[in-house]
């Protein structure tokens, strides 16, 4: 499997959340905790928001922890959106192009699990995909599939909605196939606006997924931490793993679950697939 985060809030440079967190996203491709993976090498991925509509991608096929330009980079360039995937491959080639996160237009998604038997059902998956985006696909792997899938059965107009009816569709594809339990992730979605983060599964056993105490709450927690007090109260984050151990900090996002990254009191609905 892999691990992620996503960030969106105060303006940080990306070594605030890849490099110096006690387990940052590099600490976790070497050494993670509560994915079936210690090591998560496959490549790598960071995306990012700057002044346009469009976001900017980093990727790489080396592990996280060996790219010295990544160091580089992390240190310079800063955002108040940011995706950040480390891999660890359930079968597609590790290549370039089926490294997280994926982008169309102005969307950022990237993905932790799996579509299961993805061989068996992919010709079925992605002939599913709409004509005109069908172009765009570069890559090999199941993210991509779901990824356009989701922009099929309309993401763009509706995140929520066009996610459940992509699993839908999944689950009902592969089933057809006999695969019984298709269907295990955990997904960030943007549009450079907001983040939407799902938690789900099949067979009930979906991967870890937390998301960060307000800012306001932490800060009345932790006053020693100046860092809190340097963030805006709609910074906010959602990863695979905490970034440390520090109380009251992460909250486990339910299963079946998805939630809006923003400010204001947290609002968590039932994730249920679709067939409309």
């Amino acid at each position: 499997m892999c691990r992620w985060l996503a960030y969106s809030g105060t303006p940080l440079p990306l070594e605030a959340l890849l490099y110096k967190p006690k387990h940052s996203l590099i600490d976790q491709s070497l050494h993670a905790k509560l994915g079936p993976n210690t090591t998560n090498g496959d490549g790598f991925g960071v995306g990012w928001y700057g002044d346009d509509d469009d976001p900017a991608l980093y990727k790489g096929v080396d592990p996280a922890w060996n790219d010295q330009n990544l160091r580089e980079i992390s240190r310079q360039v800063q955002s108040h959106l940011i995706f950040a995937h480390i891999r660890a491959s359930t079968g597609s080639p590790v290549q370039y192009t089926n490294c997280h996160p994926f982008r169309h237009g102005k969307w950022l998604w990237m993905h932790n699990g799996q579509i299961a038997n993805f061989g068996l059902v992919k010709r079925d998956l992605t002939l599913a995909i709409a004509p005109d985006l069908y172009p765009f696909v570069k890559g090999s792997s199941d993210t991509e599939t779901f990824f356009f899938l989701a922009l099929t059965f309309g993401l763009e107009d509706d995140p929520p909605l066009g996610v459940e009816r992509a699993v839908g569709f999944i689950e009902q594809v592969c089933r057809r196939a006999g695969i019984d339990h298709p269907v295990r992730m955990s997904v960030a979605v943007s549009n450079g606006l907001d983040v939407w983060a799902f938690r789900y599964s099949s067979e009930g056993q979906p991967p870890t997924l937390y998301f960060s105490t307000k800012v306001s709450t932490l800060r009345e927690q932790h006053p020693e931490i100046p860092a809190f007090q340097a963030l805006s109260d709609e910074s906010r984050m959602v990863v695979s793993e905490p970034l440390g151990d520090l109380e009251g900090a992460w909250n486990e996002l339910p299963a079946s679950s998805y939630g809006v990254v923003k400010l204001g009191p947290d609002n968590l609905k039932q994730f249920t697939p679709r067939n409309d």
